[in-house]
């Protein structure tokens, strides 16, 4: 039986305190985050717009105007007076054929979609912020294995110091062995570059100056442990968790909507009218009762030739429905690529972890046993020379390979969607949205 994938906070599987604290600070913090809240809470507000016009339309108007009738004019005589006028009046479109509540509709799953798409962003800055947390300790432990493998190397430089004192080694031991040693003094920039650089990256998915970050980050750290076992789940939960294929489905629905509402346009629409106000030459009258009036009628507007505009409206949101379709197929079938190929890529780098932990283990013994036999002269300078070359290259090889395989496994959490409980979000959002939709 398949087991259901543990992708809901997959930053745990590294058991990593920091790294989990980084992660819930950028949950709050990122402005990438911040900025796709502020798409939802706009979608929300559309909805409100538009759920608005299903409403009766109320206006209050009120006027003063001071007037004086021509003498030469059609009815001559140059009175003077004052007109007081107040009035409150209503328009109410009855929506018979559908197009204010397609027109919620589309809006409501263009807020869905938004929603989605912000769970997106969230998976896409949790993975940004772990990757740029493995490089940083990636590269601080390659500089602590490098300072160690300096050390060694320093040592062997005085040993050859010695022997060379005492007539035992060449001066091309001596020169040989001081080049090994200068070659890795000369990668410790580089990787204390890539540790700043690092943190700089993590600041600013945090939202925070470089400064802020230093303290907790600069001390070496080993990168996060790799879990012996994950669960990845059935490919087709992808649909469920996936907030990109999610998204495509919303938008796909709000298209679809938009059909309906272009179809509406071959009907007429209809309305109630009225009006009710007073009417006043006298300030003290102004709001008297036989100051009243007042009007109630009903519309029609009915648009019964516009040169075939309304039906090629039609046709372009059919198409446009069409490619929304297409996408939505075209993002499945990407989410399984994106997953098929982070599975066979993590495998890959656990198995190259597995073998360079090997080889380094070989590396180790082959450098005692170089050391020991030059030391009682039955070997030269250069296999010791070799292989300290060769302990150096796998013990880097190794430290890179092991922060590259923790970050095939964000990689492999990200295409499977994780970051993100989509049952509890979706009880959460659907509670949420049904609340407003009452209030509304």
């Amino acid at each position: 039986m398949t087991e259901p994938a543990q992708v809901a906070r997959w930053w745990e599987v590294f058991h990593d305190p920091i790294l989990n604290g980084l992660i819930q600070e950028a949950r709050k913090s990122n402005y990438d985050i911040r900025i796709a809240m502020a798409r939802v809470e706009e979608a929300w507000a559309q909805i409100g717009v538009v759920a608005g016009t299903r409403m009766p339309q109320i206006n209050v108007n009120g006027s003063f105007n001071r007037q004086r009738s021509s003498e030469n004019g059609v009815f001559p005589g140059g009175d003077l007076y004052n007109q007081y006028n107040s009035q409150i009046g209503a328009t109410w479109e009855i929506d018979l054929f559908g197009r204010i509540k397609r027109q919620i509709a589309s809006a409501k799953a263009h807020f869905q979609a938004t929603q989605e798409l912000k769970t997106d962003v969230m998976i896409s800055v949790y993975a940004q912020v772990a990757q740029a947390y493995i490089n940083l300790r990636t590269a601080q432990v390659r500089l602590s294995t490098s300072l160690h493998n300096i050390e060694s190397q320093r040592e062997i430089v005085d040993l050859t110091k010695t022997r060379f004192k005492y007539g035992l080694a060449s001066d091309l031991d001596v020169a040989q062995s001081e080049q090994v040693l200068a070659l890795s003094e000369a990668t410790l920039p580089l990787l204390r570059t890539q540790i700043e650089n690092s943190i700089h990256t993590l600041s600013v998915l945090l939202g925070k100056t470089p400064s802020e970050l230093m303290d907790l980050l600069r001390a070496p750290q080993p990168i996060p442990m790799l879990p012996d076992k994950i669960r990845v789940g059935i490919p087709m939960d992808l649909v469920r968790r996936r907030p990109d294929i999610r998204a495509a489905e919303r938008q796909l629905a709000a298209q679809t909507e938009r059909i309906g509402i272009a179809t509406s346009y071959l009907y007429p629409r209809f309305s109630i009218l009225g009006m009710f106000g007073f009417l006043s030459t006298d300030a003290t009258d102004a709001f008297h009762w036989s100051s009243r009036t007042f009007s109630v009628g009903g519309g029609l507007n009915w648009n019964i030739f516009n040169g075939g505009s309304v039906r090629s409206l039609i046709k372009v949101e059919d198409a446009r429905t069409k490619q929304a379709l297409l996408n939505y197929e075209k993002t499945i079938l990407k989410a399984m690529k994106e997953v098929e190929n982070a599975l066979v890529k993590y495998a890959d780098d656990m198995q190259r972890v597995a073998d360079l932990q090997h080889s380094v283990k070989v590396a180790k013994r082959t450098l005692e046993l170089s050391l020991i036999l030059y030391k009682e002269g039955l070997r030269d300078f250069q296999s010791t020379l070799d292989a300290e070359r060769v302990l150096f290259e796998a013990e880097n090889s190794l430290a890179q390979a092991e922060g590259v395989t923790a970050i095939s496994l964000v990689e492999l959490y990200r295409a499977l969607g994780g970051g993100w409980n989509p049952d509890e979000n979706g009880q959460e959002a659907n509670k949420t949205n049904h609340e407003k939709v009452q209030r509304k």
